[in-house]
């Protein structure tokens, strides 16, 4: 479960990896043209891309002519699809202690974690791959 405003590494190349494959459309990509063009580590991104398999996100297709396609048009897939299959639910009313309620009547922070986090998943939803 996610609890707020964070992309790790994972998930920064997750997105754009979809990015990269829904650019590619048909022909897609192999694990060595997208760490290339990324600039990231081939086993990184092999773990990162066989989450999102595992998530129905892509297919993949093994051997020297193997790669990755989109498993959905580009326009089925948002941005919360990708980032949700590798940082968990992301949750918009969570306390920032990961405690479930807060211990204060109101949040030190003025509820802006919250509000932050409604945003992020706002816009997370309202965008799909076929945008970018």
């Amino acid at each position: 479960m996610a609890t707020g405003f964070h992309l790790s590494d994972a998930g920064s190349l997750g997105l754009h990896s979809m990015g990269l494959l829904a650019k590619k459309g048909k022909q897609g990509a192999n694990s060595k043209e997208i760490s290339r063009i990324l600039g990231a580590s081939e086993a990184h991104l092999a773990k990162v891309m066989q989450r999102l398999a595992k998530a129905g996100l892509v297919n993949s297709t093994r051997g020297p002519l193997g790669g990755f396609v989109l498993a959905k048009e580009a326009e089925q897939i948002t941005l919360l699809n990708i980032f949700e299959a590798l940082e968990g639910k992301l949750e918009t009313e969570s306390c920032i202690l990961n405690k479930g309620d807060c211990p204060f009547d109101d949040c030190i922070l003025g509820g802006l974690p919250r509000k932050i986090n409604r945003e992020f998943k706002k816009y997370l939803e309202s965008r799909c791959l076929s945008e970018l």
